[in-house]
């Protein structure tokens, strides 16, 4: 039986399977993020990574004997060279699969979303990543370092902003808004000042303001102006990272396909939507908006399909296999 594994890592959550080439999910595991920035560095995401590939190979029960043919590794946090050459380092040593292959996850969301040789993939989750790809090879991505490489947005620092708009409400530096009561019922604290509070002394990790996003969305739709700002900023930098990928790749005014995906985006928020789609419109006018609803693992399945050389029904078996398992999560 010629297997393979398929790694999906992001911020908030991974997903393991082992799949046949024929495109029949064999064992599916499911945990929290892997993102070795966040999760105290690479022993402590290849450990987390490990336990669910036991996970699903157990869940497969298949032997000790079987050997995946490849390990398709495609991990939040594999940003610059030297952690993606780190990281391809630990997944060889780990020894899941005769070979390995290991890249940033928004690759697997751009598979997920798109056969187009001329593509663009933005992500917009915990934080925000973007990639892209020309028919002749080329390749464009980004060191997605959060705001020391530029970046804007993204759950964690939408909610960092909902918080900073709170207090300087509250304590009268800033407009009123909706997010003041938004935070501190999130939190389950009376007051702004409190939250700010427990965040400094420790008692709210600082990593729990990414749950804010959703508050930010929801006052924005009821007609709160401050939150409104922040989504439509939140628009604006979604293709403004696309139209500076696509410019580079020299596909601005090319039928290109551009797949948005991330828990922000996965929304499907008419405000943020609105935005995109406008501004979209005008910079790349042959662009075709895709959101991904399938889970990211489905495209690093199918990747790994690709670098096997399998192709035809294997790849719409999985397709309707992954959708079946990871409807009941």
């Amino acid at each position: 039986m010629n297997t393979f594994l398929a790694i999906d890592g992001g911020n908030s959550k991974t997903e393991v399977l082992l799949a046949d080439t024929a495109g029949t999910v064999l064992g599916y595991a499911r945990g929290a993020g892997s993102n070795h920035q966040t999760v105290g560095g690479i022993g402590a995401a290849m450990s987390r990574l490990d336990g669910l590939v036991r996970l699903a190979r157990d869940r497969a029960g298949v032997g000790a004997d079987v050997r995946p043919a490849l390990a398709a590794v495609y991990l939040a946090g594999a940003d610059l060279p030297v952690e993606l050459a780190a990281l391809n380092d630990a997944v060889t040593a780990a020894g899941w699969a005769e070979k390995s292959i290991v890249d940033n996850d928004v690759f697997a969301l751009l598979r997920a979303g798109t056969e187009a040789p001329d593509a663009v993939a933005v992500i917009c989750g915990a934080g925000t990543n973007c990639v892209g790809r020309a028919a002749d090879g080329r390749l464009v991505r980004f060191p997605a370092l959060g705001q020391i490489s530029g970046d804007w947005g993204g759950g964690q620092h939408l909610g960092a902003l909902a918080l900073w708009h709170a207090a300087r409400a509250e304590d009268g530096r800033g407009p009123a808004t909706a997010l003041v009561d938004a935070v501190a019922r999130h939190f389950g604290h009376p007051r702004i000042a409190d939250v700010i509070t427990a965040i400094h002394l420790g008692e709210v990790a600082y990593d729990r303001l990414a749950d804010l996003a959703p508050a930010v969305l929801a006052a924005s739709a009821a007609g709160d102006q401050v939150a409104r700002a922040l989504v439509v900023r939140q628009g604006e930098e979604i293709v403004t990272m696309a139209t500076a990928a696509l410019r580079r790749l020299d596909l601005r005014t090319s039928p290109v396909a551009v797949v948005l995906g991330g828990g922000v985006l996965r929304t499907h928020d008419p405000t943020l939507f609105g935005v995109i789609t406008d501004r979209l419109r005008t910079a790349a006018p042959r662009a075709e908006i895709t959101l991904v609803s399938d889970p990211p693992v489905l495209g690093a399945a199918l990747l790994a399909l690709d670098a096997l050389g399998i192709d035809g029904s294997a790849h719409d078996h999985l397709r309707a296999q992954v959708r079946r398992i990871t409807a009941r999560r």
